[in-house]
């Protein structure tokens, strides 16, 4: 019996196995959002304000380790389940060790280089003189971590891959219950400040780090041999190519929050709020966004093997009702949390610790309106990873760029610039960005699959 027809991702139905694989894909994302989110509510009401600003000055730094991940754990997931579903395992194989070879090389270089430059580098990434010593304190630590969170975050892709998502999940949930555990005791009891929290992140993530590793040793598809893990150029280029996507989106990110904070510090300054109140609503707000996109981020993950073995098995109608029920499902989840959003933005902020009259208006504004079109926008993910699963990376990049790029940089450039000539204050116009830029990208996201239909996908 071949083994197309022996895996299940290839016979069994296809709601069934997105449910299989998706849960504990939704499970670990959230648990990776809060590594960041946990360590905020913490500093919030121990530090407060001026440390939830250094939080999220240090987020590109977060995003460039999950953007490596992404691009290696994403990539050889991707290339090691179309070469299973393909039926060439000993190729997979190279595919699941050349990746968590790439994630502990590029770990080691971003931990030197933020180590090296950390001052300058925060300064830049928009951090004001009352921020950037919590700033500082706060990545000179968690930077020592960045090998083992990049290796465990990807290397958690290549086990779900290989079939074990719940194993994938029970990596994340140890090192977040560490995590939140150290929290408590470092910040809250020893009163350590950004220096407990950053220790507790770092714990966890070595945690994570060691139960992936201990996995690969007990890898389902074969035993990983030492030849597996040496760099081979095609390997390696072939995996950057298949994660792509997720990997620029991440990036992406990552110059669009240096934007981000610059404007509102710029902005800020010159309204009622001063700099550092909308710098730490952003940071709080972001968070929370990232907590509801774990959903649909999860659902894209828990696609991508699905839908990866199938196209390499040559089943196109398997392959489009893996993305359709995938889509609707985070439509769902998107409407909901769109709701919570509306509804409840106070209630939301309050759990950050307290703050002035001025910083609860702001953050409820904020709140409302840059995140106002998240019913809609969850099918970003989606539709991106969808294009990178069967084999067609170049699509999905493009999709990666079109909200964060190609729309919304440019958006948070202009629109305040174009609001104070109006007589309305500048930072406004930096949380209405947010919205249009959603709108058009999630236009762009259905016209491209719809050509995906018809044309990849049509025999």
């Amino acid at each position: 019996m071949s083994e197309e027809v022996k895996n299940p991702l290839g016979t069994e139905p296809i709601g069934r196995l997105i449910l299989k694989f998706a849960v504990p894909s939704i499970i670990s994302m959230l648990v990776v959002s809060l590594y960041n989110i946990v360590d905020q509510l913490f500093i919030g009401r121990t530090v407060g304000p001026l440390g939830n600003a250094a939080t999220n000055i240090s987020f590109p730094l977060t995003t460039i380790c999950v953007a490596t991940a992404l691009v290696f754990g994403i990539g050889g997931a991707s290339g090691f389940n179309l070469n299973m579903g393909a039926g060439n395992k000993e190729k997979a194989m190279y595919f699941a060790g050349n990746a968590i070879t790439m994630m502990l090389s590029v770990g080691a270089i971003v931990t030197i280089v933020a180590s090296i430059f950390l001052s300058p580098m925060l300064s830049f990434f928009g951090a004001t003189d009352k921020v950037l010593p919590y700033a500082v304190e706060y990545v000179r630590i968690i930077a020592l971590g960045f090998p083992f969170v990049i290796t465990s975050a990807g290397g958690a892709h290549l086990v779900r891959g290989d079939g074990s998502p719940n194993f994938s999940m029970a990596c994340n949930i140890t090192g977040a219950i560490i995590n939140v555990i150290l929290d408590y005791i470092l910040v809250i009891v020893l009163g350590m400040g950004m220096s407990g929290a950053a220790i507790a992140t770092i714990t966890g993530q070595i945690v994570g780090f060691i139960m992936v590793v201990w996995y690969l040793k007990h890898f389902k598809a074969g035993k990983l041999k030492l030849d597996h893990f040496k760099p081979r150029f095609a390997i390696v280029r072939r995996t950057a190519h298949l994660g792509l996507a997720q990997c620029i989106n991440q990036l992406a990110m990552t110059v669009v929050q240096i934007a981000l904070n610059k404007s509102l510090a710029y902005y800020g300054a010159l309204s009622v709020y001063g700099a550092e109140i909308p710098l730490a609503c952003s940071g709080i707000i972001m968070k929370v966004g990232q907590v509801y996109f774990s959903f649909c981020i999860g659902i894209s993950q828990g696609m991508q093997p699905i839908a990866s073995f199938n196209r390499g098995a040559g089943k196109n109608a398997r392959v489009k009702k893996t993305y359709i029920i995938a889509a609707c499902a985070a439509v769902a989840i998107s409407i909901v949390a769109f709701t919570l959003f509306q509804l409840f933005p106070r209630e939301i902020i309050g759990l950050f610790g307290k703050g002035s009259p001025e910083y609860f208006k702001y953050a409820e504004q904020f709140f409302r309106i840059f995140l106002f079109m998240t019913f809609a926008v969850g099918i970003q993910p989606i539709t991106s990873t969808f294009c990178t699963a069967i084999g067609e990376p170049n699509k999905g990049a493009f999709l990666s760029l079109t909200r964060q790029i190609i729309f919304f940089l440019p958006l948070i450039l202009v629109l305040p610039v174009i609001f104070t000539k109006l007589g309305l204050p500048g930072i406004d116009g930096i949380m209405f960005a947010a919205p249009i830029a959603d709108s058009i990208a999630v236009a762009v996201c259905l016209i491209m699959v719809y050509r995906v239909f018809k044309t990849t996908l049509s025999t």
